[in-house]
């Protein structure tokens, strides 16, 4: 039968869809990324990380409905959110020890099973406890992501394009809770706050099947490295073991290290990393001096952002007077914000490594902490939306932009062979700080806006729910600014200190991949 002119006419637009999605979306995509094969393993591992952190958004954007259906108040959904980061900070180590033995792409598949898994038990938990339960349970499984995904981007990618990379990637993140707050959110308010659970359930089932069929296992030591152009991954079994480039693994950094004469630090050289066990690995990545200061900087901002997106919302709506609408869109504009400063410092990091400055990475990193902190000063003191809206943006752009070249940072100062148990570290002092963000961003914010109501109470008595959300402004306002030390911390370790070791820390990895290959 042939195709009648009703049918062409309904086959042209879907045609020109697919030609605007290949040539205006995925063509420039693939030119930023390197290749079709670069590409896909970047949106392949920002979406791992981006469904835990929009299964975190999801908890907060639909906390009213979930509140009046299981009778809870804010501590038990504030509750929710600390129980699997606090599981997670306890089991991550063992994941990372995990990472660094298996399969990492299989590991990555079966836990995004049980997740999902978990995620639909969250999603039809008739009680407060069971629904605890289940956030306990996928703090367990979420926990990893982190150290396969950081281990992966190692040996997918060169060493001075790393800070790039890591900004793309965590860009996936930042997408991720614009995406619980904004698509979740809607659909609770549009079906049931269940439904957005069952949701995000089936986008990991979905995705389990994806990493399981489409991303090969890569060799380690950087053997399996994409090259710019590349249409297929390679994996560790149809890659060419190229030990000459995995010999230049270092590229710039190698090239700058020697160039300057930097001496490794012999000490730290003494032991096999493939073979060690957990607790010797976990005394060797401590004992390594910028490690020690990238892990507690990284840990710090996190504490940070976590109490800054936990309270966010209702910050905005009391201090400048907002609906609920008009601050959940100002919250994902801040995002965005975020994401400008991802994307933006890590390529600056691995640009300036590439022009000989070998603290590229560390300088960045430390000039986005204390940017930030200088950014939300005046943003959380000025009482002005359109006057205070560019210094948010900027103080996110800061706050985002540390995490990449913190991340790339990392990795140059650790043996691949470590990198799921270095993870894993770092991790559990991330995600130990960040299980006590919100309970004590809330307390200190409590007993600010408890201060500030004795010396208001009559004006309080008069404007009612108003003043109350003025008070609860007020004394996260105040918060956010005495929480403001501990960013400018970070900022000042990672300059005073990590630009002092970071060479030295970066010879001995070189150091020691090499003679572990010789």
């Amino acid at each position: 039968m042939a195709p009648t002119h009703s049918d062409a006419r309904a086959a042209a637009p879907a045609g020109w869809l697919r030609r605007w999605l290949r040539h205006d979306i995925e063509q420039p995509l693939q030119d930023l990324a390197g290749g079709r094969a670069r590409l896909k393993v970047i949106v392949l591992l920002a979406c791992v990380l981006s469904l835990d952190a929009a299964d975190k958004a999801t908890v907060g954007a639909v906390a009213a409905p979930m509140k009046a259906a299981l009778h809870i108040g804010n501590l038990q959904v504030g509750w929710l959110v600390t129980a699997s980061t606090a599981v997670a900070a306890v089991v991550t180590l063992p994941f990372g020890a995990l990472v660094d033995r298996v399969r990492r792409v299989r590991l990555l598949a079966i836990a995004l099973v049980l997740w999902s898994a978990t995620m639909v038990v969250s999603g039809f938990a008739v009680s407060y406890p069971m629904l605890l339960l289940s956030r306990m349970a996928l703090g367990v499984v979420a926990s990893a992501a982190s150290p396969a995904v950081a281990s992966l981007t190692g040996d997918f990618f060169r060493p001075g394009e790393r800070g790039r990379i890591f900004g793309y990637v965590l860009a996936g993140e930042l997408l991720g809770v614009a995406f619980g707050f904004l698509v979740c959110g809607n659909v609770a308010a549009w079906l049931s706050w269940r439904a957005s659970f069952l949701v995000l359930a089936a986008l990991g089932f979905v995705l389990a099947v994806v990493l399981w069929r489409c991303l090969p296992e890569p060799l380690r030591g950087g053997q399996s490295r994409i090259p710019i152009g590349a249409r297929r991954v390679p994996g560790a079994d149809t890659s060419a073991r190229d030990t000459a480039g995995s010999a230049a693994q270092g590229g710039s950094l190698r090239r700058v290290i020697r160039w300057r004469g930097v001496r490794p630090r012999h000490a730290l050289m003494t032991m096999n990393p493939a073979s060690a066990s957990l607790w010797r690995a976990v005394r060797y990545v401590l004992a390594v001096p910028t490690y020690r200061t990238l892990i507690t900087a990284s840990a710090l901002g996190y504490f940070y952002f976590t109490g800054l997106r936990t309270f966010a919302i209702v910050f905005m709506r009391g201090r400048f007077e907002l609906g609920q609408a008009m601050a959940s869109s100002l919250a994902v504009l801040l995002g965005l914000g975020a994401i400008v400063g991802v994307l933006l410092a890590g390529r600056l990091g691995d640009r300036l490594i590439d022009r000989g400055r070998l603290t590229g990475r560390v300088l960045v990193a430390a000039g986005a902490y204390l940017l930030a902190t200088a950014a939300f000063l005046p943003a959380l003191l000025l009482g002005t939306l359109w006057l205070a809206g560019p210094f948010f943006f900027l103080a996110a752009a800061g706050i985002g932009g540390a995490n990449p070249a913190v991340d790339a940072a990392r990795l140059d100062v650790m043996p691949s062979a470590l990198w799921g148990r270095a993870e894993g570290v770092r991790a559990t002092f991330r995600f130990a700080l960040e299980a006590i963000a919100p309970p004590l961003f809330g307390y200190v914010a409590g007993d600010f806006a408890g201060h500030a109501q004795t010396g208001s109470e009559a004006a309080g008595a008069a404007a009612g729910g108003v003043a109350t959300a003025r008070l609860g402004a007020a004394g996260l306002q105040y918060t956010f600014l005495v929480m403001l030390a501990p960013l400018a911390v970070a900022g000042l370790l990672l300059l005073l200190r990590a630009t002092r070791t970071y060479a030295r820390d970066v010879a001995s990895v070189l150091a020691a991949e090499q003679r572990t290959r010789h």
